[in-house]
C-alpha cells in the first residue's frame, strides 16, 4: 500500500504529464477536438492502473496506524511516510446487471397489464363459462378453461400490483406488508429518457449547424450520466426480493394470454385480425373502457425495456464522448418513442425553458388523487 508521500508525487507526475501533453498538442486539439478525449482517457488509465498496482502492496497489519501515533519501530517521522489508501470501490461499480433486466422485463409488463391484456382473457373466461358468447370445443375455449386451473401455483393479480406499487411507484393497490412504494421511480425514469431524447435532438442540430462532420455535438454527456446513474441507483435498490421469478412467470402468463386470443375461434367471434382486435373489443364491449392506448403503451412497453436493458449494462459508466455517443445511439430512438408516447397520453410533458429549482424552494403538495406530487412537469403514472 503506497504512502503519502508516494501518493503525491503520483498525482503531481500526472498532472504535469497532463500539462505537457496539452501544451504540446495544443494546436493539434484545437483542430481536431477529439483527440481531447482520448487523451484525457488514456491520462485517467495510465493513472488509475498506477494507483492499482501501488495498492495492491501489502499493507501493515493494523493498516498503518501505528506509523501514524509514533509506535514500534516502524514509526513514521513525517507525515509522508505514513501508509495511506486511495479509496474504496466505486459504488457505481457495484450493480448487479441480473436484477436490472428482471426490472426490465417487469416494466414491459407493467404497460400490458395496463392495456388490459390479462383482464380481457378473465373477462372471456367469464363469458365462456356463462354461455354467453358462441365458444364451444375450439382451441381458444379449450385455452379459456385451462387458463386459470394452475392458479394455486401462481401469484395472484394482488401480488402482480404490489410487485409494482413497490418497484415503480405505480398502482394504487397497498405494498405489502412491510414493503414501501418506489415513488422517485417515474420522476427519475421520464428526467432519463427526456436528458437521452434531447441530448440526440441537440446533436442532431450540432451536426446540421458545426462546420465540420467530426466535430463533438454540443450536448452534455455529463448530464445524461446522471440521470441515467440516478436511475440505475433507485432500480438497483428496488429490484430486491421475488421480481425476479415474478417476472418469469408473468411472461409466461402472457404468452399463453396472447396464445388463447390469437386462436381463430376467438378471433372470429369478434371478427378480429389478431390478439390486439380482441383485446380492444372486450375491453370496450364488455369492460367498459375505450380508450386503453394500446399501441403507445405497447411501445412505451418495448421502449422502456430496451433502456433499462441498456441501464444494466456498464455503458453508463463511459466518460469518453466519443464511445459515450456511439453506445447511446442504441437507445436514442428508443427514448424518443418512449417520450412522444407518453406525452400523447398525457403521463409526461415537454419541459420548458426553466429547468432549474431554487435551493429554498417548498417541498411538491401531494395531489389528491396522485401517489406523488410530479416534478418538472411530469405527470405520474397510475
Amino acid at each position: 500500500m503506497p504512502t503519502n508521500s508516494e501518493l503525491q508525487s503520483l498525482y503531481r507526475r500526472m498532472a504535469a504529464l497532463r500539462e505537457t501533453m496539452v501544451d504540446r498538442l495544443a494546436p493539434v486539439l484545437i483542430e481536431h477536438p477529439e483527440l481531447g478525449d482520448e487523451l484525457t482517457r488514456r491520462i485517467d488509465t495510465i493513472l488509475e492502473s498506477a494507483v492499482r498496482a501501488e495498492s495492491l502492496e501489502p499493507a501493515p497489519v493494523d493498516g498503518g496506524l501505528a506509523q501514524l501515533i509514533g509506535l514500534g519501530e516502524d514509526a513514521a517521522t513525517t507525515i509522508g511516510d505514513v501508509t495511506q489508501p486511495d479509496g474504496v470501490s466505486i459504488y457505481d461499480d457495484t450493480v448487479t446487471p441480473e436484477r436490472i433486466l428482471a426490472v426490465a422485463d417487469l416494466y414491459y409488463l407493467y404497460q400490458h397489464e395496463k392495456i388490459g391484456v390479462f383482464d380481457a382473457v378473465l373477462k372471456l373466461q367469464e363469458l365462456f363459462t356463462a354461455g354467453t358468447v358462441r365458444l364451444s370445443n375450439g382451441p381458444g375455449a379449450y385455452g379459456l378453461y385451462r387458463f386459470d386451473r394452475r392458479r394455486v401455483l401462481r401469484h395472484t393479480r394482488t401480488d402482480r400490483l404490489q410487485a409494482f406499487r413497490r418497484v415503480f411507484g405505480y398502482t394504487k393497490t397497498i405494498p405489502a406488508p412491510g414493503a414501501k412504494p418506489n415513488l422517485p421511480f417515474h420522476n427519475l425514469f421520464v428526467q432519463f429518457m427526456t436528458e437521452v431524447a434531447e441530448f440526440y435532438r441537440d446533436k442532431r442540430v450540432s451536426e446540421v449547424i458545426r462546420p465540420r462532420a467530426d466535430d463533438p455535438s454540443f450536448g452534455s454527456i455529463a448530464v445524461v450520466r446522471r440521470a441515467g446513474l440516478d436511475l440505475r441507483n433507485n432500480v438497483k435498490q428496488a429490484s430486491y426480493g421475488h421480481i425476479n421469478v415474478l417476472r418469469i412467470e408473468m411472461l409466461q402468463l402472457l404468452d399463453e394470454a396472447f396464445r388463447i386470443l390469437g386462436t381463430e375461434d376467438i378471433r372470429r367471434l369478434f371478427g378480429a385480425d389478431n390478439a390486439w382486435d380482441v383485446i380492444e373489443e372486450v375491453m370496450r364491449q364488455y369492460l367498459g373502457h375505450p380508450d386503453i392506448n394500446p399501441s403507445q403503451r405497447n411501445r412505451m412497453a418495448i421502449a422502456g425495456r430496451d433502456v433499462l436493458r441498456w441501464l444494466a449494462q456498464p455503458f453508463i459508466l463511459n466518460s469518453t464522448r466519443a464511445e459515450f455517443e456511439t453506445l447511446l445511439l442504441d437507445i436514442a430512438d428508443r427514448a424518443e418513442e418512449w417520450v412522444t408516447s407518453a406525452e400523447a397520453m398525457g403521463i409526461s410533458r415537454r419541459r420548458g425553458l426553466n429547468r432549474t429549482m431554487a435551493w429554498d424552494a417548498p417541498p411538491p403538495r401531494l395531489a389528491s388523487r396522485q401517489p406523488v406530487a410530479a416534478m418538472n412537469g411530469h405527470s405520474m403514472e397510475g
